[in-house]
């Protein structure tokens, strides 16, 4: 018969944790970016459909809601992140 080895374990992996301010500031990061995101697209879509209703297909209301998503994205996070520090 085939000889066996005796299987010894291997050594566990050895997992570096992110110390606990750095997850902190990763979800807020992670919360800023996606509020950004989804600010923005719906600032950018209520500024498409005023355009197309009210405004002759002008341009201009689309990156007014863009502006105005985007704005209030940043102050939310601006907001976050102040918080965090007092």
């Amino acid at each position: 018969m085939a000889e066996s080895k005796p299987s010894t374990p291997s050594p566990p992996v050895v997992r570096s944790n992110k110390p606990v301010s750095e997850a902190l500031l990763n979800d807020k990061w992670d919360h800023a970016i996606s509020s950004l995101l989804i600010r923005s697209s719906l600032g950018l879509s209520f500024g498409v459909i005023f355009s197309v209703l009210l405004f002759k297909r002008r341009a201009w209301p689309a990156f007014v809601g863009l502006g105005f998503g985007a704005g209030r994205a940043w102050e939310e996070a601006d907001g976050t992140y102040e918080a965090s520090q007092a």
